[in-house]
Protein backbone atom coordinates (compact mmCIF):
# COMPACT_ATOMS: atom_id res chain seq x y z
CA UNK A 1 0.00 0.00 0.00
CA UNK A 2 1.19 3.53 -0.76
CA UNK A 3 2.79 5.34 2.20
CA UNK A 4 0.65 7.89 4.02
CA UNK A 5 1.63 10.50 6.55
CA UNK A 6 -0.23 12.67 9.03
CA UNK A 7 1.24 15.97 10.29
CA UNK A 8 0.67 16.29 14.03
CA UNK A 9 -0.45 19.91 14.05
CA UNK A 10 -1.42 22.00 17.10
CA UNK A 11 -5.04 21.73 15.93
CA UNK A 12 -4.84 17.93 15.92
CA UNK A 13 -3.23 17.89 19.36
CA UNK A 14 -6.11 19.99 20.70
CA UNK A 15 -8.59 17.54 19.19
CA UNK A 16 -6.80 14.65 20.89
CA UNK A 17 -6.90 16.57 24.17
CA UNK A 18 -10.64 17.12 23.76
CA UNK A 19 -11.32 13.45 22.97
CA UNK A 20 -9.30 12.35 26.00
CA UNK A 21 -11.25 14.80 28.12
CA UNK A 22 -14.53 13.32 26.91
CA UNK A 23 -13.52 9.94 28.36
CA UNK A 24 -11.62 11.10 31.44
CA UNK A 25 -14.17 13.63 32.62
CA UNK A 26 -13.18 14.69 36.15
CA UNK A 27 -10.47 12.02 36.23
CA UNK A 28 -9.97 8.26 36.01
CA UNK A 29 -11.29 6.85 39.28
CA UNK A 30 -9.10 3.75 38.90
CA UNK A 31 -5.85 5.75 38.87
CA UNK A 32 -5.11 5.40 42.62
CA UNK A 33 -4.92 1.62 42.22
CA UNK A 34 -2.04 2.12 39.76
CA UNK A 35 -0.18 4.90 41.56
CA UNK A 36 3.58 4.55 41.12
CA UNK A 37 3.32 1.49 38.85
CA UNK A 38 4.82 1.20 35.39
CA UNK A 39 3.73 -1.23 32.73
CA UNK A 40 3.94 -2.45 29.17
CA UNK A 41 1.27 -3.09 26.59
CA UNK A 42 0.89 -4.27 23.03
CA UNK A 43 -1.69 -3.65 20.36
CA UNK A 44 -2.79 -6.82 18.60
CA UNK A 45 -4.81 -7.00 15.38
CA UNK A 46 -7.77 -9.33 15.84
CA UNK A 47 -8.62 -9.39 12.11
CA UNK A 48 -6.80 -8.81 8.82
CA UNK A 49 -6.92 -5.34 7.30
CA UNK A 50 -5.06 -2.08 6.76
CA UNK A 51 -3.69 -0.47 9.90
CA UNK A 52 -4.29 3.24 10.40
CA UNK A 53 -4.03 5.43 13.47
CA UNK A 54 -0.57 4.57 14.71
CA UNK A 55 0.52 8.16 14.07
CA UNK A 56 -1.87 9.31 16.79
CA UNK A 57 -0.67 7.02 19.56
CA UNK A 58 2.47 8.84 20.72
CA UNK A 59 0.92 12.34 20.76
CA UNK A 60 -2.21 11.05 22.48
CA UNK A 61 -0.44 9.19 25.28
CA UNK A 62 2.08 12.03 25.52
CA UNK A 63 -0.76 14.32 26.60
CA UNK A 64 -1.43 11.97 29.52
CA UNK A 65 2.20 11.47 30.51
CA UNK A 66 5.32 12.34 28.48
CA UNK A 67 7.05 9.35 30.07
CA UNK A 68 5.04 6.95 27.88
CA UNK A 69 7.14 5.53 25.05
CA UNK A 70 5.66 4.06 21.85
CA UNK A 71 7.34 1.69 19.39
CA UNK A 72 5.45 1.25 16.13
CA UNK A 73 5.86 -2.18 14.57
CA UNK A 74 3.45 -1.44 11.70
CA UNK A 75 3.13 1.82 9.82
CA UNK A 76 -0.14 3.43 8.84
CA UNK A 77 -1.15 1.95 5.49
CA UNK A 78 0.43 -1.45 6.19
CA UNK A 79 -1.56 -4.62 5.56
CA UNK A 80 -1.79 -6.65 8.78
CA UNK A 81 -3.01 -10.12 9.69
CA UNK A 82 -4.93 -11.43 12.67
CA UNK A 83 -2.66 -11.93 15.66
CA UNK A 84 -0.05 -9.43 14.46
CA UNK A 85 1.51 -7.07 17.01
CA UNK A 86 1.06 -3.52 15.77
CA UNK A 87 2.88 -1.49 18.42
CA UNK A 88 4.30 -1.59 21.92
CA UNK A 89 3.89 0.91 24.75
CA UNK A 90 5.75 1.35 28.00
CA UNK A 91 5.32 3.85 30.80
CA UNK A 92 3.25 4.82 33.83
CA UNK A 93 0.43 2.31 34.16
CA UNK A 94 -2.18 4.94 34.97
CA UNK A 95 -1.51 6.72 31.66
CA UNK A 96 -1.61 3.48 29.67
CA UNK A 97 -4.98 2.57 31.13
CA UNK A 98 -6.43 6.08 30.83
CA UNK A 99 -5.59 6.43 27.14
CA UNK A 100 -6.47 2.91 26.06
CA UNK A 101 -10.08 3.42 25.00
CA UNK A 102 -9.68 6.73 23.16
CA UNK A 103 -6.61 5.54 21.25
CA UNK A 104 -8.18 2.23 20.26
CA UNK A 105 -11.48 3.82 19.25
CA UNK A 106 -9.68 6.15 16.85
CA UNK A 107 -7.42 3.46 15.43
CA UNK A 108 -10.18 0.90 14.95
CA UNK A 109 -12.37 3.46 13.18
CA UNK A 110 -9.58 4.68 10.91
CA UNK A 111 -8.29 1.17 10.21
CA UNK A 112 -11.80 0.14 9.20
CA UNK A 113 -11.98 2.99 6.69
CA UNK A 114 -8.51 2.21 5.33
CA UNK A 115 -9.41 -1.47 5.00
CA UNK A 116 -12.66 -0.73 3.16
CA UNK A 117 -10.89 1.73 0.87
CA UNK A 118 -8.19 -0.78 0.00
CA UNK A 119 -10.79 -3.40 -0.94
CA UNK A 120 -12.37 -0.98 -3.42
CA UNK A 121 -9.03 0.24 -4.76
CA UNK A 122 -8.08 -3.38 -5.46
CA UNK A 123 -11.07 -3.63 -7.79
CA UNK A 124 -9.61 -0.77 -9.86
CA UNK A 125 -6.10 -2.26 -10.12
CA UNK A 126 -4.61 -1.80 -13.57
CA UNK A 127 -7.38 0.50 -14.80
CA UNK A 128 -5.68 3.82 -14.06
CA UNK A 129 -8.89 5.02 -12.39
CA UNK A 130 -8.51 6.48 -8.90
CA UNK A 131 -10.92 6.14 -6.00
CA UNK A 132 -11.84 9.44 -4.34
CA UNK A 133 -13.69 10.21 -1.12
CA UNK A 134 -16.47 12.74 -0.50
CA UNK A 135 -17.50 15.28 2.14
CA UNK A 136 -19.69 12.66 3.83
CA UNK A 137 -17.53 12.46 6.93
CA UNK A 138 -18.10 12.52 10.68
CA UNK A 139 -18.03 16.12 12.01
CA UNK A 140 -14.76 16.58 13.88
CA UNK A 141 -13.16 13.55 12.22
CA UNK A 142 -12.92 14.71 8.60
CA UNK A 143 -9.15 15.21 8.59
CA UNK A 144 -8.56 11.78 10.10
CA UNK A 145 -11.15 9.94 8.02
CA UNK A 146 -9.72 11.39 4.83
CA UNK A 147 -6.26 10.42 6.06
CA UNK A 148 -7.53 6.86 6.45
CA UNK A 149 -8.78 6.91 2.86
CA UNK A 150 -5.27 7.86 1.72
CA UNK A 151 -3.79 5.08 3.82
CA UNK A 152 -6.12 2.67 2.01
CA UNK A 153 -4.87 3.83 -1.39
CA UNK A 154 -7.63 6.31 -2.21
CA UNK A 155 -7.32 10.01 -2.97
CA UNK A 156 -8.93 12.96 -1.23
CA UNK A 157 -11.52 15.11 -2.92
CA UNK A 158 -12.32 18.45 -1.31
CA UNK A 159 -11.47 18.85 2.36
CA UNK A 160 -14.11 21.56 2.59
CA UNK A 161 -16.13 24.10 0.65
CA UNK A 162 -13.09 26.38 0.39
CA UNK A 163 -10.96 23.71 -1.27
CA UNK A 164 -12.67 23.66 -4.67
CA UNK A 165 -15.95 24.89 -6.08
CA UNK A 166 -18.42 22.15 -6.92
CA UNK A 167 -21.45 23.52 -8.71
CA UNK A 168 -24.48 21.31 -8.24
CA UNK A 169 -28.06 21.33 -9.49
CA UNK A 170 -29.15 24.11 -7.14
CA UNK A 171 -26.21 26.33 -8.07
CA UNK A 172 -26.91 25.92 -11.76
CA UNK A 173 -30.61 26.63 -11.35
CA UNK A 174 -30.22 29.68 -9.12
CA UNK A 175 -27.36 31.28 -11.07
CA UNK A 176 -28.85 30.97 -14.54
CA UNK A 177 -27.00 27.98 -15.92
CA UNK A 178 -23.61 26.33 -16.21
CA UNK A 179 -21.69 29.13 -17.92
CA UNK A 180 -23.07 31.82 -15.61
CA UNK A 181 -22.28 29.81 -12.47
CA UNK A 182 -18.70 29.10 -13.57
CA UNK A 183 -18.12 32.72 -14.51
CA UNK A 184 -19.45 33.95 -11.16
CA UNK A 185 -17.18 31.60 -9.20
CA UNK A 186 -14.07 32.35 -11.23
CA UNK A 187 -14.71 36.08 -11.01
CA UNK A 188 -15.07 36.11 -7.24
CA UNK A 189 -12.73 33.36 -5.98
CA UNK A 190 -10.14 34.97 -3.63
CA UNK A 191 -7.55 32.31 -4.48
CA UNK A 192 -6.93 29.89 -7.38
CA UNK A 193 -9.54 27.17 -7.14
CA UNK A 194 -10.71 24.27 -9.24
CA UNK A 195 -14.26 24.49 -10.56
CA UNK A 196 -16.16 21.22 -10.83
CA UNK A 197 -19.65 20.89 -12.27
CA UNK A 198 -22.01 18.11 -11.28
CA UNK A 199 -23.84 17.03 -14.43
CA UNK A 200 -26.97 14.92 -14.53
CA UNK A 201 -27.31 14.93 -18.32
CA UNK A 202 -24.95 14.73 -21.27
CA UNK A 203 -25.95 18.24 -22.28
CA UNK A 204 -24.96 19.63 -18.87
CA UNK A 205 -21.64 17.82 -19.06
CA UNK A 206 -20.89 19.23 -22.50
CA UNK A 207 -21.87 22.73 -21.38
CA UNK A 208 -19.52 22.44 -18.41
CA UNK A 209 -16.60 21.48 -20.65
CA UNK A 210 -17.34 24.33 -23.07
CA UNK A 211 -17.46 26.79 -20.17
CA UNK A 212 -14.01 25.72 -18.98
CA UNK A 213 -14.78 23.56 -15.96
CA UNK A 214 -11.72 21.86 -14.48
CA UNK A 215 -13.76 18.77 -13.72
CA UNK A 216 -17.14 17.26 -14.48
CA UNK A 217 -18.84 14.99 -11.98
CA UNK A 218 -21.06 12.61 -13.92
CA UNK A 219 -23.75 11.72 -11.44
CA UNK A 220 -25.64 8.43 -11.69
CA UNK A 221 -24.86 7.77 -15.34
CA UNK A 222 -25.01 4.13 -16.41
CA UNK A 223 -21.71 2.63 -17.60
CA UNK A 224 -23.13 2.18 -21.10
CA UNK A 225 -23.98 5.87 -21.29
CA UNK A 226 -20.49 6.88 -20.16
CA UNK A 227 -18.85 4.71 -22.82
CA UNK A 228 -20.50 6.99 -25.39
CA UNK A 229 -20.27 10.27 -23.49
CA UNK A 230 -16.68 10.21 -22.23
CA UNK A 231 -15.03 10.26 -25.71
CA UNK A 232 -17.26 13.18 -26.73
CA UNK A 233 -16.23 15.12 -23.63
CA UNK A 234 -12.55 14.38 -24.25
CA UNK A 235 -12.81 15.63 -27.84
CA UNK A 236 -14.71 18.72 -26.74
CA UNK A 237 -12.14 19.49 -24.05
CA UNK A 238 -9.27 19.12 -26.52
CA UNK A 239 -10.96 21.58 -28.86
CA UNK A 240 -11.92 24.12 -26.18
CA UNK A 241 -10.84 24.08 -22.55
CA UNK A 242 -8.06 21.52 -22.70
CA UNK A 243 -7.71 18.94 -19.94
CA UNK A 244 -10.81 18.07 -17.92
CA UNK A 245 -11.08 15.53 -15.09
CA UNK A 246 -14.08 13.24 -15.53
CA UNK A 247 -15.50 11.73 -12.36
CA UNK A 248 -18.31 9.23 -11.85
CA UNK A 249 -20.45 9.36 -8.71
CA UNK A 250 -23.47 7.45 -7.50
CA UNK A 251 -21.56 4.22 -8.14
CA UNK A 252 -22.33 1.12 -6.11
CA UNK A 253 -19.23 -0.71 -4.79
CA UNK A 254 -20.00 -3.81 -6.83
CA UNK A 255 -20.03 -1.78 -10.07
CA UNK A 256 -16.54 -0.32 -9.89
CA UNK A 257 -15.02 -2.49 -12.63
CA UNK A 258 -17.81 -1.62 -15.07
CA UNK A 259 -17.31 2.11 -14.51
CA UNK A 260 -13.52 1.85 -14.64
CA UNK A 261 -13.75 0.55 -18.21
CA UNK A 262 -15.55 3.67 -19.47
CA UNK A 263 -12.50 5.96 -19.69
CA UNK A 264 -13.21 8.15 -16.65
CA UNK A 265 -10.48 9.43 -14.33
CA UNK A 266 -12.11 9.17 -10.90
CA UNK A 267 -14.81 7.31 -9.06
CA UNK A 268 -16.00 9.09 -5.94
CA UNK A 269 -17.78 7.23 -3.17
CA UNK A 270 -18.62 7.73 0.48
CA UNK A 271 -18.75 3.98 1.11
CA UNK A 272 -15.41 3.55 2.95
CA UNK A 273 -16.44 6.20 5.47
CA UNK A 274 -20.18 5.59 5.72
CA UNK A 275 -20.35 1.80 5.37
CA UNK A 276 -17.13 0.44 6.87
CA UNK A 277 -16.90 -1.64 10.02
CA UNK A 278 -14.24 -1.01 12.65
CA UNK A 279 -11.15 -3.20 12.47
CA UNK A 280 -10.87 -5.12 15.74
CA UNK A 281 -7.69 -4.24 17.67
CA UNK A 282 -7.01 -5.13 21.29
CA UNK A 283 -4.56 -3.66 23.80
CA UNK A 284 -2.98 -6.35 25.95
CA UNK A 285 -1.16 -5.44 29.12
CA UNK A 286 1.75 -7.55 30.27
CA UNK A 287 1.88 -8.82 33.81
CA UNK A 288 5.52 -7.83 34.44
CA UNK A 289 4.91 -4.60 36.33
CA UNK A 290 8.20 -3.01 37.32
Amino acid sequence: MAPCSLPVTPQLVEQLRSWLGEDLGRGDLTAPALAGASGRAQWIARAPGIFCGGALVAPLFGLLDPAVSVRLLSDDGDAVVAGQTLLELQGPAAALVAGERTALNLAMRLSGIATATAALVDQLAGSGVRLADTRKTTPGLRLLEKYAVRCGGGVNHRLGLDDAAMLKENHLAWSGGVAAAIAAVRGAAPWPARVIVEAETGAEAEAAVRAGADGVLLDEFAPGDLVLLVPRLRQLAAATAGRVVLEASGVQPDQLAAYASTGIDLISTSAPVTRSAWLDISMRFTADWV
